[in-house]
């Protein structure tokens, strides 16, 4: 006679935290971190990361709070990053290129009652409170008047970290990427989705040894901080620069022997245009990943012809399933591949799909869907986005088209949206055109991207003007500089007497691309 055995519920992996804590105890004397001239180990971080969480729950912070953290890259990222985990916080980055309206913005639509900044970004913090007064507004090694220098108050605080047990649908990080209508929103990142990012990446793109050491340039709020964990858990050094500067990057390149690097095309290309390129050592490097825009022929060639095809790794994902749905690994960086993304990472099923839903024929373009424990527990406070995104089944809608190859790999075709990405940022059309409109002399508007040498695509507006009103281009450009984040406005525009309309009176975006795409 056979027992029925009880209903057991499906394993879920380690959370975060655990991942956190596992490479803690394993590395505790070997450098973590590495910021120009200071260093912090593992136990360090350990350490600074849990007093900081005692004093970000003394600040009123409780256990699923959202903190808002306003930070360039710096020595106290990952530790801050760490301490959020340990409190249980859901941490809300705030990009520091945007504009204090967005930063207002972001803090109301995902009610962040406080606000953690740097010392470089203490007039944004102080114009924000001023904003919101009910901000608690802490600094990292600085404070406003009558606040917390969170920096020094962790210092009196407890080595141990809280007592504090995560479940694996805790929501860890609200990330905001921008809608295909321009409009804000915010993908919600669980203690168990965060911990698959790092299976996804320790998988897919490099397995990381102790031995190795990554240099972060780019922002650690978006995908270079996915790279973190990984390091951390296998014991290889974060090595963080405060922006990318080409000169400064290569010279630590070398001085620090890294072995991994995670660049946008944008970046790739600067550094091979810079003079130092030619004589800097590279010879401890063996993963140079990209991502995040379509790489330019011509650069990947020029990388791979100065550095060998067999340290190219490019990766293509989103926000909402990070870090990589498919990859292009070194030996497939051929000719006829240049152009692909790869082949579907090893952890994710991705299928093709029609307006429906349904699967499209075999060698037929269609919309990119994925299914993966790495994806996000939807948007914050988006009912109707997440009702389209986030579809019966698992899977998530990329808006991407695609198609596969007779070899299965896969090729970007175009975007659903038409969203531009210039220097590896998303502009959304829309957000810019409301901009735009808001001057009194523009009757109406388009805004496409348009190729461009260096940067991918650049913002190009194409603006009608009203009757008997005038405006130049430098007076609208400076106009939409001074609401959103400086690579949103555009880099040219055109003046036309009207803006093409499909049938149902939709801007005409691809028309008016393909006519001045000549």
């Amino acid at each position: 006679m056979h027992s029925t055995p009880s209903a057991t519920p499906p394993a879920r992996g380690p959370t975060y935290l655990d991942l956190i804590r596992r490479g803690a105890l394993q590395h505790g004397p070997r450098t973590a971190i590495v910021f120009g001239d200071k260093t912090l180990s593992f136990t360090e971080v350990d350490r600074l990361s849990s007093q900081l969480a005692h004093a970000l729950h003394a600040a009123g912070a409780a256990p699923h709070t959202r903190v808002a953290l306003l930070l360039n890259n710096g020595l106290h990222s990952v530790p801050l990053d760490f301490a959020c985990v340990k409190a249980g916080i859901n941490r809300v980055p705030l990009n520091s290129r945007l504009s204090l309206a967005e930063h207002a913005r972001m803090l109301a639509e995902t009610g962040s009652t406080h606000l953690v900044f740097g010392p470089d970004l203490a007039e944004r913090a102080a114009a924000l409170r001023e904003a919101v007064p009910t901000l608690v507004c802490m600094g990292m090694g600085t404070a406003l008047p009558g606040a917390t220098d969170l920096l020094a108050q962790a210092a009196s605080c407890p080595a141990e970290a809280p007592a504090f047990t995560p479940s694996h649908d805790d929501v860890v990080l609200t990330l905001f990427t921008s809608g295909t209508t321009g409009t804000l929103k915010a993908a919600q990142h669980t203690q168990a989705s965060y911990a698959a990012i790092c299976r996804n990446v320790l998988l897919n793109l490099l397995p990381a040894t102790p031995g190795d050491a990554m240099l972060h340039a780019a922002s650690l709020i978006h995908a270079s901080g996915v790279f973190v964990l990984p390091f951390w858990l296998r014991g290889g050094r974060t090595v963080i620069l405060p922006g990318f500067e080409p000169g400064l990057f290569l010279r630590t390149l070398q001085a620090e022997r890294i072995t991994a690097i995670n660049l946008v095309p944008t970046m790739l290309q600067m550094l091979f245009e810079h003079a130092d390129i030619a004589t800097t050592d590279v010879e401890a490097l063996r993963y140079v990943i990209y991502g995040a825009s379509p790489m330019p022929r011509t650069v990947i060639q020029r990388a791979m012809a100065a550095w060998g095809r067999h340290r190219f790794w490019q990766y293509y994902g989103q926000t909402e399933a990070p870090l990589c749905l498919a990859v292009l690994r070194p030996e497939d960086h051929t000719d006829e591949l240049l152009d692909a993304c790869g082949q579907p990472a090893l952890d994710i099923e991705m299928r093709l799909i029609d307006e429906a839903g349904n699967d499209v024929p075999p060698g037929t373009p269609g919309e990119i869907a994925v299914r993966a424990p790495s994806a996000v527990a939807g948007y914050y406070n988006a009912a109707a986005l997440n009702a389209e995104t986030f579809v019966e089944g698992g899977w998530v809608r990329t808006r991407d088209v695609g198609v596969f190859d007779e070899r299965g790999f896969l090729h970007l075709k175009d975007r659903t949206s038409d969203m531009i990405i210039s220097g590896g940022y998303n502009v959304y059309p829309r957000e810019v055109e409301n901009a735009l409109m808001t001057h009194p002399a523009v009757r109406e508007c388009a805004v496409i991207g348009l190729p461009h040498e260096k940067w991918v695509e650049i913002v190009t507006a194409v603006v009608v003007l009203r009757a008997g009103q005038q405006a130049s281009e430098a007076e609208l450009i400076a106009h939409v500089a001074d609401q959103l984040a400086s690579y949103k406005k555009p880099q040219r525009v055109l003046f036309a007497d009207e803006i093409p309309k499909t049938a149902v009176g939709k801007l005409n975006r691809k028309q008016l691309r393909e006519r001045f795409r000549g």
